[in-house]
């Protein structure tokens, strides 16, 4: 998504001349390319599929609606297989029309990862729950903190559900850091991904996320809470930024390299 305004064949080309070995990938430019050509075009350019992302929105009330997020989530654990990843990012979605009870949408996510859970693990797929800012809790993402997300996650074996640690949206949380060796001890940091936090927010919020560098976070330092809990994954970078959108992709993706390598890189 950093670069979303270069086509997938524009984009593994890039990354395969700057000499970036790992991707990660969303499904609407998946869709819209084909699954099983995206997946060959992959792995023909020497790329590895880090996270597919995403699923989740499982906070609905409506049966029938339920059961289609139900449906569209395997999809997703499917495709992720064919993909070659062994990660599935959820974002959990927002409260239902008409609904104020948070406590009753987390639930009915819990209940979605039971039965997405066990799925996920038969195809060989981990579920990340990804907590997003609490700026988004009402239409987006109902799971605001790490910790909400490992409550979730808990639940469940580690080998199906963890957490996907986003600076972007943990970065404000003074409890973060804790909560990150909270998932380190059980194995449950599924993802890692970098984005920073600059001001002033534009109109649309959500895709007001900073290059690496412009903003308040420090990356090293949270860099340095992943590593201390035993993380040894890929990290991601994942930009929403209309600016980044509008200038030329290859050279985007180029600076985004640098930024990490001057910003988080060991």
């Amino acid at each position: 998504m950093t670069v979303k305004q270069l086509s997938l064949p524009e984009l593994t080309g890039a990354c395969a001349r700057l000499g970036i070995g790992q991707v990660g990938l969303w499904r609407e430019p998946v869709r819209s390319y084909g699954l099983r050509a995206t997946a060959r075009l992959v792995r023909e350019t020497g790329l590895t599929v880090t996270t597919l992302c995403r699923g989740g929105f499982l906070t609905a009330v409506d049966p029938a609606e339920r059961a289609r997020a139900l449906d569209d989530n395997r999809r997703a654990v499917d495709e992720a297989v064919t993909l070659g990843t062994d990660t599935l990012v959820l974002v959990s979605g927002g409260l239902p029309d008409g609904s104020k009870d948070l406590r009753g949408a987390r639930e009915r996510v819990a209940d979605a990862l039971a039965e997405l859970g066990p799925y996920a693990e038969r195809h060989g797929v981990r579920l990340a729950i990804e907590p997003l800012h609490p700026m988004f809790a009402a239409d987006r993402c109902v799971v605001s903190t790490l910790a909400q997300a490992l409550d979730l996650a808990e639940r469940f074996p580690a080998r199906q559900v963890g957490v996907a640690v986003d600076t972007y949206h943990v970065w404000w949380d003074d409890r973060a850091p804790q909560q990150i060796a909270r998932a380190g001890a059980t194995g449950r940091i599924h993802a890692f991904q970098l984005a920073d936090w600059t001001t002033p927010l534009p109109e649309g919020v959500l895709n007001g996320r900073g290059q690496i560098g412009d903003g308040a976070i420090d990356m090293r330092e949270w860099k340095t809470y992943v590593d201390a809990a035993g993380y040894t994954g890929p990290i991601e970078v994942e930009l929403f930024n209309d600016a980044l959108w509008a200038r030329d992709g290859r050279e985007v993706l180029a600076e985004t390299a640098a930024r990490f390598a001057a910003h988080a890189a060991d």
